[in-house]
């Protein structure tokens, strides 16, 4: 971790769904401004339950949320910081809701006081940065997963987040949609958490990787990305590796 201004700080979080084992356990955790994180592990490891709970849509059985130099405990707590800090759901059906792109990607700055004729402007700007410029009166029931991806993207972006928190966002996507996300948020100066399955994505747009396990972060166990490179004689050949 480094030494730049502090964004969030989770202390000892428990967290358990009702009749289970807690899912987080004693969990410490810190962001600071620029840092650009990727968190890779199993499903169940407490991934998706970590940015809720920043978020406040889940509430820790024990432990203390610090976030933009503040304890956060109820809900009015987490109205500013749903302004600050954009959340890229791993199902881009619970982030659209309208009708059209145009009118979700607007909703966000609509929410934040902006006029129609601002909201509008924002939503276009940010539509044509994403290469989306031609998709304003799509239906969004009707676009293909990874466009329903690119435009919940946009909806978040749309809020000019300081923080961004994406959970699986290239999750059973094509390699170009794959490939356009990585380009995208690359371009972006923005601090971030970056929930993968896919090491190699997440390589390329974070500088720090870390696991889950056992409801912990094991920040003293960086992931190092390096290459694997070797020939055989008989490489076409079936083989194994240990």
């Amino acid at each position: 971790m480094n030494d730049g201004e502090m964004i969030l700080r989770l202390s000892d979080v428990v967290f358990g769904y009702p009749g289970a084992e807690p899912v987080l356990k004693e969990l410490n955790f810190s962001l600071t401004r620029q840092q650009r994180i990727g968190l890779i592990a199993p499903n169940g490891s407490g991934k998706t339950t970590l940015f809720h709970i920043i978020m406040g849509l889940l509430k820790p059985l024990s432990g203390k949320v610090e976030i933009f130099g503040r304890p956060v405990r109820e809900e009015k707590d987490f109205i500013d910081i749903r302004r600050r800090i954009g959340l890229l759901f791993q199902d881009a059906d619970d982030q659209l809701f309208c009708p059209t792109v145009l009118e979700d990607v607007a909703f966000g700055p609509l929410n934040l006081g902006k006029s129609k004729a601002q909201a509008v402007k924002i939503a276009r700007d940010t539509l044509s940065f994403l290469g989306l410029a031609d998709f304003e009166d799509r239906l969004t029931h009707k676009l293909s997963g990874g466009e329903k991806k690119l435009v919940s993207l946009a909806t978040v972006l749309a809020m000019d987040p300081e923080v961004l928190l994406l959970d699986e966002p290239i999750n059973a996507l094509d390699v170009e949609t794959k490939a356009r996300i990585v380009e995208i948020l690359n371009a972006l100066d923005i601090t971030c958490i970056v929930i993968s399955h896919e090491i190699d994505f997440l390589s390329q747009i974070t500088n720090e990787i870390y696991t889950m396990t056992d409801g912990r972060i094991l920040l003293d166990e960086r992931i190092v990305v390096h290459a694997h490179k070797h020939a055989h004689p008989h490489g076409t050949l079936p083989h194994e590796h240990e």
